[in-house]
């Protein structure tokens, strides 16, 4: 998988990948993550990439053509991509099958914004795409950038070391993750559920599956509407909420 990213603060860039999955798949020759400075591709002494807005305003705009010559070069040098990505408020919402999207591209460009935006012709003429990764403001699109190369280098095989980990995960299936213990078994009283010290494998299995159910019902219970269940699954929800019927009724008598 190939990510290059074009930014005025490559360090900043540079730092988030140094360490954990993403550093490990450069590493290993399965992810090739360039980092550009946006500057490069300025023509002045002062290596300007933003002006004031036409028709005035407060802030600067960042100028269409130095991002459009390092596309540009991009494309010349390291391969048309699969998607140049404007990362931007504006743009579709990043979710687990964007990136699942995006990771079947295996070249993406993103590009960072900063100040109060970009010259509208970079989405014009480069940009073949927004994402945003959240209605709230950042400072710029560095952050944007690092969550989406470490959430698809993810699903590419090889990079995280145990693949079931992978399928496992928050969102790969629709479903939030099951409650992990580790040891001691009790702590101050809060005690690890004994089921998953039984050692019954098929028992372990059945209580992951319907603790996740339930810690989605409770926390994001928009996501069951879309989630794949499987039989089994399904199963577990109808057991919960007649469980759930139950206790309410219960409580009122």
């Amino acid at each position: 998988m190939k990510f290059d990213i074009i930014t005025i603060f490559p360090s900043m860039i540079e730092a988030g990948l140094g360490e954990g999955v993403v550093s490990r798949g450069v590493e290993r020759g399965l992810l090739d993550v360039a980092v550009h400075d946006l500057r490069r591709w300025t023509t002045d002494r002062h290596r300007t990439v933003d002006d004031v807005p036409y028709g005035g305003g407060p802030g600067m705009v960042m100028k269409a053509e130095p991002l459009m010559r390092a596309v540009d070069e991009v494309r010349a040098t390291r391969g048309i991509p699969g998607s140049v990505v404007l990362l931007s408020p504006q743009g579709r919402m990043f979710t687990q099958v964007e990136a699942e999207r995006l990771a079947a591209l295996e070249h993406v460009v993103l590009l960072c914004g900063r100040y109060e935006g970009m010259d509208e012709r970079v989405r014009e003429t480069v940009a073949t795409e927004e994402i945003s990764i959240g209605d709230y403001v950042l400072s710029g699109g560095e952050l944007a950038a690092l969550v989406i190369v470490d959430a698809v280098s993810r699903l590419i095989p090889g990079v995280v070391g145990d693949e079931q980990s992978v399928a496992q995960d928050s969102f790969a299936r629709g479903l939030l993750d099951y409650p992990h213990y580790t040891r001691p078994a009790d702590i101050a009283g809060h005690r690890v559920p004994d089921v998953l010290l039984s050692g019954h494998h098929a028992e372990v299995r059945r209580w992951r599956r319907k603790a996740a159910l339930v810690r989605t019902l409770e926390r994001r219970p928009d996501l069951i509407a879309t989630a794949t269940l499987d039989e089994e699954e399904k199963a577990l929800l109808d057991e919960i909420q007649r469980d759930r019927v139950g206790q309410r009724e219960s409580g009122s008598g």
